[in-house]
Parts: C-alpha cells; structure tokens; sequence
C-alpha cells in the first residue's frame, strides 16, 4: 500500500485527496492518504508528498504554530528521491522555501502573476510528461468528511476531459520566470511554461485537483510506486 502526505495547510486538500483516490482506482493501486496537520504527521514512511494551492504567506504563517512547513521540506530534504506535487500556491512554497534553504524546484515564480481573483480563467494546456493511462473509472460523488467539509464534485460539472489537451484552471495564478528555469517544462500555456520538473518534484500553477483529468496524479502515484520499490 502506497502512504501519501497530504498538507492540510490550506487550499483545496479536499479536492487533492478525491483525485488522488481516483488516481488509485485508477491504477489499481491500494493508498493510504496521511493527512499532514503538524510536524509529527510527517513520517519517515511516506512514499509521496502533495502540497495544495492556497495563499503562500497565509500558508507560512498558519503553519509555524506546528512546525509543519518545516517538517515537509525536511522530509523533501532526507527523501530526494520520493515523488512531490506542489501546486500553485504549493509550487511557490517548492520554488521559493525561504529560511536559507535550497530550492525544491530550480526556478524562480511570481506570485499571484496573473492578477486577482476576477482574472481566474480555464485555458488548455499542452503537456509533456508522460503519465500512466487511466482505466476510465468513473469518478464517485465526494462525501461529507469527518470535519463537515463537502469537497468540490469533481465530476462533469468540473473542467471536462479534453481530447487534445489538459484543462488548465488557473485561480490567481502564479508565473514561473523563464529567464530563471533551470529544470525541465512539462507544460505549457501556448509559450507560458506552467508547469515544471525538478527530479522527482513536480509543480504546476494551476489546479488539477479541480479537473476530470488525473494525470498529475497518476504520476505522483506510480513515481511513488517505482521508487519504492
């Protein structure tokens, strides 16, 4: 059984777990999601990371309390190897971790590029990595969890699948700095690159947590799988 972190710093973490289990069925993969609210749910056994969009600076402030931002780039830092997806708000923590430490992802970002919250859009998105094929499953109605929170459905009322590309949502989306990237683009927005590759370190600057298309996580899943074993 794969053990993935899930950071319940802020965003959509619901949505994330909702695809990562359809990820799973997908692939025929039997998952644990762990959810990270403080330094002591960041365990050495983790065999993945996710870290949600949201707001950065809300994100760094709400986890100092608990220490968790710290014990996830620990984490990223003892396992170089072991598969992480940072989105949006999560791929600006990866890209720009503060503190005096490296970089997870070997590009500069900008934050909240795009504008606010009104110039919100959905565009297709060409991408360049390959992923495992889906099964086709359909995708199950979310449930009300434990704490009350309904997830987004992530259904046919969200982004569709697309024939020839990715359904981008981008909600006051951050912007990597081409004159900076230093690791491979894997996604593209006609000449916008939003979405890179560091090693085993995947970031995008849009949402595919609020999509039909579970690619992304697919590949958290089977870098996982790969890398265990």
């Amino acid at each position: 059984m794969l053990s993935i972190g899930l950071a319940m710093l802020q965003g959509a973490r619901h949505e994330h777990a909702e695809a990562l289990r359809g990820a799973a069925r997908e692939l025929g993969i039997d998952l644990e999601i762990v959810p990270c609210r403080t330094a002591s749910d960041v365990v050495d056994d983790l065999d993945g990371l996710v870290l949600p969009g949201g707001e950065s600076t809300t994100m760094r402030i709400a986890s100092r309390y608990e220490s968790l931002l710290n014990a996830l780039f620990d984490w990223m830092e003892r396992h170089p190897q072991r598969p992480v997806l940072g989105t949006c708000a999560g791929a600006i923590l990866m890209a720009n971790p503060e503190d005096g430490r490296t970089r997870f992802l070997n590009v500069s970002i900008d934050r909240n590029a795009w504008g606010r919250q009104r110039q919100s859009f959905e565009a297709e998105v060409t991408v360049m990595l390959e992923t495992p094929i889906s099964s086709k499953i359909p995708v199950a109605v979310a449930s009300r969890g434990a704490s009350t929170h309904h997830p987004l459905e992530v259904h046919s009322q969200a982004a569709p699948l697309l024939d020839t590309g990715y359904p981008g949502v981008f909600i006051r989306a951050p912007r990597f700095d081409a004159s900076d990237l230093q690791c491979t683009p894997i996604a593209m927005l006609g000449e916008e690159v939003v979405g890179v590759l560091d090693g085993s370190r995947l970031g995008l600057t849009f949402h595919p947590e609020l999509t039909l298309d579970r690619r992304f996580h697919r590949w958290l899943l089977s870098e996982a799988t790969l890398r265990g074993e």
